[in-house]
């Protein structure tokens, strides 16, 4: 029992630092942000509102410039400042901009901020683990090793959740009869965005997916449900 109890007190403080964590983000959240109230984007959400057989879909407007969109742990979802200000440039389509929100519906609808919960406190403790044995062979690397190696598996669950979430969208959006096409010309847009904002990369392509494999899969869903009909 003696020698569990550094990995029991990794998972303690994993999820300790998780459940911190969401409370920061949701105090950040209510206080930098609105609710969305532009009427071609309200139009939008109507639309896959629709699809889902729900009454309204609320987004909001967060407050900072990065080019972004994300799902707060509490199932909300948020449009960055910043890529909305990018739509009203005329840069981003009404389209685009309703299959990011799909997309983090996407990420609400299949729990990926309760796994990630699950996948936070279990990496903490792996990485204990891991460094704990490495460390006895190979000393003063180990532990740069074991949190390599809980890094990488980490960037890989996020990917999968990515892919993951573009599906969702796709059919959501196939539903709702906007379709896939925006958010295909959205993701070939990335690069001039991330130009028209100084060269720094966008914020929603840390960790995630090269664009170019997203979408060859969502090329891939859409030659397949044409088959199918």
């Amino acid at each position: 029992m003696i020698k569990l109890t550094p990995i029991l007190l990794a998972i303690v403080y994993g999820l300790f630092m998780y459940r911190f964590s969401v409370w920061r983000t949701s105090r950040n959240l209510d206080a930098q942000s609105t609710e969305l109230a532009d009427p071609m984007l309200r139009q939008m959400c109507d639309q896959l509102a629709g699809a889902l057989d729900l009454p309204r879909i609320k987004v909001h407007i967060y407050e900072i410039e990065p080019v972004n969109g994300l799902a707060a742990p509490d199932g909300r979802i948020f449009i960055t400042r910043g890529f909305y200000d990018q739509f009203r440039k005329g840069a981003v389509s009404a389209a685009e901009m309703a299959s990011v929100i799909a997309h983090e519906l996407g990420h609400v609808a299949l729990g990926h901020s309760r796994r990630r919960m699950i996948d936070f406190s279990g990496q903490n403790a792996m990485r204990m683990a891991m460094g704990m044995v490495l460390s006895r062979f190979i000393p003063f690397v180990g532990a740069w090793i074991a949190n390599s190696l809980t890094t990488l598996l980490a960037a890989r669950l996020s990917r999968q959740d990515e892919y993951e979430a573009d599906a969702y969208a796709a059919a959501l959006l196939t539903k709702a009869g906007i379709g896939i096409g925006p958010q295909i010309s959205l993701f070939e847009k990335l690069e001039t965005l991330t130009k028209s904002r100084g060269g720094a990369a966008p914020a929603w392509l840390l960790s995630h997916p090269k664009t170019q494999e997203r979408v060859k899969a969502l090329q891939a869903l859409e030659a397949k449900w044409q088959v199918s009909t």
